[in-house]
Formats: C-alpha cells, sequence, structure tokens
C-alpha cells in the first residue's frame, strides 16, 4: 500500500531554546530577549535553559587576578552547548563578552542600549549624595578595575576594594552595619533590570568615569551555520546601539584588553534626519588609565557612517590613536603588574601548602 503524503507525518516545527546564566539578573535580561523575540515572530516555539558558570561558582577570587581570558568565564559553558546543539542562541550582557569567540560562534543581534553609565550607591542611612561628599578615606566597593583607575585619578583621597557576588549580596554587604564599605560603584543598567533604581544615590558619567565597552547592552550569541535563527534574531537587532557597540568592540580587539583592564568609553550616534540609510554621525571616546590612576590617556574619534564595517573602522582608529598616545606602555605595565601579583599568589599558596603537610 502506497503512503498518502497527504498522511506522511510532518517535521515537528523547531523550538529555539534560549540559553543564559542562572543568576537572577541573567534570568531577566533572558526574559527580556524571550519577550522581544515573541512579539517579532509570534508564531515561533521557544523555551528558557539556564546554567552557572565559571565565574558565577568563583566568587571569591578578585576578577583582576583570575588569570587567562576573564571574560571566557561567564560565557565558556553556554557556548559549549550552543556548539553541542542543546541551546540555540546566548543571552549576554555584551560587556562580558570576549572580543574573539569560539569558531563557530558570532553575535548575532545586539539590543537597544540601557543607561550605560555607572552610578553610585551609598550605604544606607548615610547622608552622602555624591563622591565629593565621602570623607577621606571612606571606602568604595568594585570589582571593575577600571573604575578603580579612573577614581583613583580624580578621588585620590578614598580607598577602593573588592566586592563579588550577585546584587543583593553586594547591596547586603554594602548596608551591614559593621561592613567596610560606605558605597558601591555599580552598573546602572543591571539596577534598573532589577528594579533597584531607588538605591542609585547619583549616576556617573564622563568624564568622571568612562563606562566599559559594551556596558548596559543585551547580545545574542547564535552559531554561525545556523541561518535559521540568525535571520530570527536579527530581527530584534537595534540599529544605533549595533553601530555603536561594535565600534567600541573593535576599539577593545585593536588594544587587547579584557574586563580587568582599564579601558573606558563614551559613545555617541546621531542620526542624520535626512537620510533613511542609517546614516549618522559616530562619536568615541576612548580612555585608559593606570593602576593607580597616576597616567591617563584619552581619545576622541568621530566620522560619519553608515554600516558595522565603517563603525569598526572608526573604532580600530581610535584603538590606534591610544596606543600612540601612551596607551600601549600603560597596557603593558598592566600585563606585567598582573603576571607578578598571579606568581605571588601562586608562591604563597605553595609555602601555604608545604607548611600544612
Amino acid at each position: 500500500m502506497e503512503s498518502d503524503p497527504a498522511h506522511d507525518h510532518e517535521r515537528p516545527p523547531r523550538r529555539f531554546v534560549i540559553g543564559s546564566r542562572a543568576s537572577k539578573l541573567a534570568v531577566i535580561q533572558a526574559e527580556i530577549v524571550h519577550e522581544a523575540l515573541m512579539k517579532a515572530h509570534p508564531q515561533a516555539a521557544f523555551a528558557l535553559s539556564f546554567m552557572t558558570t565559571e565565574g558565577d561558582k568563583n566568587q571569591a577570587q578578585a576578577l583582576y587576578l583570575m588569570g587567562g581570558a576573564e571574560k571566557a568565564l561567564w560565557t565558556k559553558e553556554l557556548e559549549v552547548g550552543l556548539l553541542d546543539g542543546d541551546i540555540d542562541l546566548i543571552v549576554h550582557c555584551l560587556k562580558d563578552v570576549p572580543t574573539t569567540l569560539p569558531d563557530r560562534c558570532e553575535l548575532g543581534a545586539i539590543m537597544e542600549r540601557e543607561d550605560p553609565r555607572d552610578c553610585l550607591v551609598v550605604k544606607a542611612g548615610l547622608p552622602y549624595k555624591r563622591l565629593e561628599d565621602l570623607p577621606e578615606g571612606s571606602v568604595i566597593g568594585t570589582s571593575s578595575i577600571r573604575r578603580v583607575a579612573q577614581l583613583r585619578r580624580a578621588f585620590p583621597n578614598l580607598k577602593f576594594a573588592d566586592v563579588r557576588g550577585n546584587l543583593n549580596t553586594r547591596l547586603g554587604k554594602l548596608d551591614k552595619a559593621d561592613g567596610e564599605y560606605t558605597a558601591l560603584i555599580l552598573a546602572s543598567a543591571g539596577l534598573v533590570r532589577l528594579g533597584f533604581m531607588s538605591r542609585v544615590t547619583c549616576q556617573l558619567g564622563a568624564p568622571t568615569l568612562y563606562y566599559a565597552v559594551g556596558q548596559a547592552a543585551l547580545a545574542i550569541e547564535v552559531r554561525s551555520d545556523d541561518s535559521e535563527t540568525k535571520e530570527l534574531v536579527a530581527g530584534i537587532t537595534h540599529h544605533d546601539t549595533n553601530l555603536v557597540c561594535r565600534a567600541e568592540r573593535s576599539c577593545l580587539k585593536v588594544l587587547e584588553g579584557g574586563c580587568s583592564v582599564p579601558v573606558g568609553m563614551n559613545s555617541e550616534f546621531t542620526a542624520d534626519p535626512s537620510s533613511a540609510q542609517g546614516v549618522g554621525k559616530l562619536r568615541m571616546t576612548g580612555t585608559v588609565t593606570s593602576l593607580d590612576g597616576s597616567t591617563h590617556v584619552e581619545c576622541t574619534e568621530e566620522a560619519t557612517i553608515s554600516s558595522v564595517v565603517e563603525a569598526e573602522t572608526v573604532g580600530q582608529h581610535l584603538a590606534q590613536q591610544l596606543m600612540a598616545s601612551g596607551a600601549k606602555q600603560i597596557l603593558e605595565d598592566i600585563v606585567k603588574a598582573k603576571q607578578a601579583r598571579i606568581a605571588f599568589d601562586q608562591s604563597a599558596a605553595a609555602i601555604t601548602s608545604q607548611t600544612e603537610v
């Protein structure tokens, strides 16, 4: 008996699996992407999958001292799942994504950016409203050496201490009655997404504090050979944010900086209202600051652009300006200092181990 094509089993519709870290903020960000995709593609089916990464597990060691590619601490496990086909797309904070991705992986979309600035969050009950108001010797909690380097330059009277953990954990450490911190420096976007804007004491923008590359933008990583998913996520890309963030990442790639290198940005894309082709002016200011804040290099590049290639070229030119103006030496000194500190810690750990035996 011949089969009837009308009754043959049809291939079930594909369900796209969205992967993300399992922290509360990461879950919220995955849900933001999920909702955007459902709105753009109401007939498509989606599922969410969460996992804990090495960066989530290691909450004790300072980011600066985690050897190798620090940013991969938040992406590697997810990328393994992506390449194995367990998930189809990954939601990232763009600032956590390395500038060089694994083979067969690429950024498929960058969504509209939240406010990219950092902010000051003062301990509950204290009266201070600005960094300038803080008493000499006040301890500021942050895990970012970009923030520390820039703020040491402007506020040499303040002290800085590492603080790790999710946002609730860090706020708990701040507000502890006998805690060491007077205030924290946090990314505004995370507080917005978690509904904690009431904790913001004041915003910290340029020239006081330049934000991290890609800060406040959500990115979607996909497999390069998965044309169906690539087409799906392309529909939720934000044109202006995509151009700006691609330019910032291009600059960082030339500088070869990671999340533990004090590279700051302040970028703006102004669309040309007379053009319907996405043409506009991109203006970028980049900074590189020594760890002690004593040396600071700052350059600006601007150009009229209409494509990712042109945006990335602006970023590359900015990096070249920075390197020629002294950033190269700063970055080399930082690498040497980091290597020396890691070697010292490893030696101390070995001595401790021998003593215990």
